[in-house]
């Protein structure tokens, strides 16, 4: 069974950084894409960043310029660099994992539980 383990969460001033670490594991086949998602109190949850295998990325507006997110392969884990960071940033961060299976050409989404990340004003 495929596992994510997400950590680095914590409480920030406005302005400052995090580094949020997702290690990926119990997958026998190459994991696709690796994403952040977030949930802020009394929202839905929402896309922040993804990068695929190769390296492309892609970016929510409200985090381009702030957020870089990046991965290892080989150690099947992404990061998330969260810069200039706002109170507005504050939720909880979720790690998302695709994988395409033969049996499965369309893949399944993994989730981890989630990192809370508060930044005060």
């Amino acid at each position: 069974q495929v596992q994510l383990v997400e950590s680095g969460g914590g409480l920030v001033q406005a302005g400052g950084s995090l580094r949020l670490s997702c290690a990926a594991s119990g997958s026998i086949f190459p994991i696709n894409t690796m994403g952040w998602y977030r949930q802020a109190p009394g929202n839905q949850r929402e896309f922040v960043a993804v990068i695929l295998s190769g390296g492309s990325t892609n970016y929510a507006d409200s985090v381009k310029g702030r957020f870089t997110i990046s991965r290892d392969n080989a150690k099947n884990t992404v990061y998330l660099q969260m810069n200039s960071l706002k109170p507005e940033d504050t939720a909880v961060y979720y790690c998302n994992a695709h994988i395409a299976t033969p049996l499965n050409l369309r893949g399944m989404d993994y989730w981890g539980e989630g990192t809370l990340v508060t930044v005060s004003s």
